[in-house]
């Protein structure tokens, strides 16, 4: 059981981490005003942080459930 809350925190540590480094998408307040722009082309490096952030939220909520229902 300790093993799993090990694995539950070097999961949520990678996903603060992968999504940290992945580039913001607007400007914030600055979008306000219309001065946003949003490119629809995204590079590689960023989609791959986004596919990797998705899978380990994924994961991450997978773990957390296993941990609920082994815990009672």
């Amino acid at each position: 059981m300790s093993a799993l809350w090990v694995i539950q925190a070097v999961i949520a540590a990678a996903l603060i981490i992968f999504i940290m480094l992945q580039s913001p998408r607007g400007e914030g307040l600055g979008a306000i005003g219309g001065s946003a722009t949003l490119f629809k082309v995204q590079k590689k490096r960023e989609k791959l942080l986004r596919s990797v952030s998705l899978v380990l939220a994924g994961v991450f909520t997978l773990s957390t459930l296993l941990l609920l229902l082994l815990g009672r």
